[in-house]
Parts: C-alpha cells; sequence; structure tokens
C-alpha cells in the first residue's frame, strides 16, 4: 500500500508539510470558532437550558424516537436485502453474453441512476394509485429505495465481477462450467468478496434514503421526530437527538466495513481476489472433470 501511494502521490517535503500543518491548525481553529459562537447564541436564547432537554429522558419521548428507528431500521434492512441480490442479478445481466439481456439491463441501471428518488416515491403516491396500483405505505418507500438502489449496486457488483481476473472465466469453462454456472459459482462468490466493504457502505445511503419516509407519511425517525417537534416545539433539541442517532448508525457501518475491509486483507495475506482464485476453483462442484459437449 505503501508503494502504490508513492506512485500515486509525491509526498510533501519539508515546506509542505510546514504548510499542510499551518493549514490544519487554522481550519481548527477558525472551526472551533464558529461552533463557540454557535453555542453562546444558543444559550442565549435558552436553547441549551437542562429543562428543554429532560423531556428526552422520559418514556412517552423515548417510545416515540423507538418506534421510528425501528421503522428507519425495517425500511432500511428490507431495501438491503432486495436491492442486493436485484443488484448482482442486473450486473450479471449486464455483463451477459446475450444482447437483448444485456440492453435491458443497461435501460433498467441507466434510467433508475437517473430518476430521483423522490420524484419516484411521488410517483408510488399519487400517480399509480389512479391507475388501481396502491401499495401499502411501507412498500410505498421500500419499493422505490430498491428500484434506485439497485440500479447503483449493480455497477458496484459489476465493477467487482471486471475487477476479477479473465483467466477464472475461462478456468470455469474449461473444466466444464457453462456460462451462467461460471458466474454464479467462481465469479460471482469471488466478486461479492471484493466488494463487500463498499456494498455495506451502501447501507449508509440506503439508511439516509428511508428518511423520505416523510413524503408517504410513514413513521420512521425523521417522520417521528417531526411529530414530536409538532407536539413540544422543541425542534432544536428533537434534531440534534435525530441527528446523534444517525450519526451513531452510520459510524457503525462504516466500522463495520472497515472491519470486514481488514478481514479480507489478511485472509488473502494482502493479495487481492487473485489469492483465492485457486480455492474457488479447487471447491467448485465437477472440479477436475473434463469438459462436457
Amino acid at each position: 500500500m505503501s508503494s502504490a501511494n508513492r506512485v500515486l502521490f509525491d509526498a510533501p517535503g519539508p515546506r509542505g508539510r510546514r504548510r499542510i500543518r499551518t493549514l490544519t491548525v487554522a481550519s481548527v481553529a477558525v472551526l472551533a470558532i464558529i461552533v463557540a459562537a454557535a453555542l453562546k447564541q444558543l444559550g442565549d436564547h435558552g436553547q441549551l437550558a437542562a429543562y428543554r432537554w429532560q423531556a428526552f429522558t422520559t418514556v412517552p419521548y423515548l417510545r416515540v424516537l423507538g418506534e421510528g428507528l425501528w421503522g428507519t431500521l425495517k425500511a432500511t434492512g428490507m431495501s438491503a436485502v432486495l436491492a442486493f441480490p436485484l443488484g448482482a442479478l442486473l450486473a450479471l445481466m449486464r455483463l451477459s453474453r446475450r444482447r437483448p439481456v444485456r440492453m435491458l439491463a443497461v435501460g433498467y441501471i441507466e434510467v433508475f441512476r437517473s430518476i430521483p428518488l423522490l420524484l419516484l416515491i411521488y410517483a408510488f403516491l399519487l400517480a399509480l394509485p389512479r391507475y388501481g396500483v396502491n401499495l401499502p405505505v411501507f412498500w410505498k418507500l421500500v419499493v422505490p429505495i430498491v428500484m434506485v438502489m439497485s440500479a447503483i449496486i449493480a455497477e458496484v457488483f459489476r465493477a467487482g465481477i471486471l475487477a476479477l481476473d479473465r483467466g477464472q472465466s475461462e478456468a470455469a469453462e474449461a473444466i466444464g462450467f457453462r456460462y451462467w454456472q461460471a458466474m454464479r459459482l467462481v465469479i460471482l462468490p469471488q466478486a461479492t468478496r471484493l466488494v463487500l466493504p463498499s456494498l455495506i457502505a451502501q447501507l449508509v445511503t440506503v439508511l439516509k434514503e428511508s428518511t423520505l419516509g416523510y413524503a408517504v407519511s410513514y413513521p420512521e425517525l425523521m417522520k417521528q421526530g417531526d411529530f414530536l417537534t409538532a407536539r413540544t416545539h422543541l425542534l432544536f433539541q428533537t434534531f440534534v437527538i435525530v441527528a446523534v442517532i444517525y450519526v451513531v448508525i452510520n459510524f457503525l457501518l462504516g466500522r463495520l466495513a472497515s472491519l470486514v475491509e481488514r478481514r479480507l486483507s489478511r485472509r488473502t495475506g494482502g493479495a487481492g481476489p487473485r489469492a483465492t482464485q485457486d480455492t474457488q476453483l479447487a471447491n467448485a462442484p465437477n472440479a477436475g472433470l473434463a469438459p462436457t459437449a
């Protein structure tokens, strides 16, 4: 990794390092001044008073926030469970040797990567019910997220597949695998292992997209925060707590992605996907058999 960094990035000299340190210290000082000024303004207006925060230690408030958190996690989990396999399928279709299959996948990916998610949600909320397609509130949020995220995740899987050595598919075909068998049993498992940290990082995007549940009145965390604000008028306090919850969840997902990346790097001895190629082929069904006609 250090040699790659030296190739891609010229290390700064003594003067450059001093300049970087000076700019870093200045940036931190400016940020500290802004934060201090903001806290002073909030304190002068009573927003930091203890009584404004005590309500959030009571059971009714915690129950409302807990329901919102559960709604967010449920929508995020269901979206991921559906979008990730669909994204893998779209990636395989886009790499298919059959032109109609490939063009169908390209059309889906390019269209839904370009459509804003909020527009799609409004389509399910306002337009489709007029034509008899009226899904439950939960699915009015989840289905648009799946449609958009599967197109994005398809490109992640495709990048992972293309990063593998071409000899993998050739070796799989040499031992008798057909194209889809090779993809399913040899190529896709290695590509999934390669892009797994990126897939976990995509959960952060799915989590943030779930905040659009307010558009369909789905009780996710932001919607429940808005409900508390309307009842208590503690807007600043409510959304600070909501923001902290999101930061904690995203931090944990980021740590999980880093942990998975380190473990995969250790398992492959730092050699990346090539280190697992022989193992994948050796463990594949029918390995060593003569090619079939």
